[in-house]
């Protein structure tokens, strides 16, 4: 796990009133579930609303989500955040994190370089999977 890149993260798709929280949870062994918990259902009150584009009717297609990722300016590879233990806390690719952060069902945030821009998924109970492209102004 990489805490400033988590810090940067939290900073910057967090709302300011769960920040340094988020951040204490994130650092704990003990608190990170519940961290990426937060994701599940409260995801409306503990993200920055104004930086999602809801892409949840657009399918499944990870292939899909990659290319939108990449017209906005993505690079290949990711940090990622997510109930998924094998992905939660890496740098990976950008196709190894979407597709296995899709098939999982629960929360993810993955954040490509140069920070702005990133993919978010919550835990899904209805179908569609509540999905969003996460872009934020330089």
């Amino acid at each position: 796990m990489d805490k400033e890149k988590e810090k940067k993260i939290v900073r910057s798709f967090f709302v300011p009133r769960l920040r340094d929280r988020v951040i204490y949870e994130l650092s704990s062994s003990k608190k990170r579930k519940h961290a990426l918990g937060r994701l599940c259902h409260q995801y409306k009150e503990t993200l920055r609303s104004e930086y999602f584009i809801d892409i949840s009717n657009e399918g499944s297609d990870e292939a899909l989500f990659i290319k939108l990722l990449k017209e906005n300016g993505a690079t290949s590879t990711c940090y990622v955040l997510s109930w998924d233990e094998e992905i939660d806390g890496k740098e990976l690719p950008l196709s190894v994190a979407m597709k296995k952060a899709m098939s999982c069902g629960m929360p993810s945030l993955i954040i490509c370089e140069p920070g702005n821009i990133g993919y978010f998924q919550a835990e899904q109970e209805v179908l569609p999977t509540p999905r969003f492209l996460l872009k934020r102004p330089l």
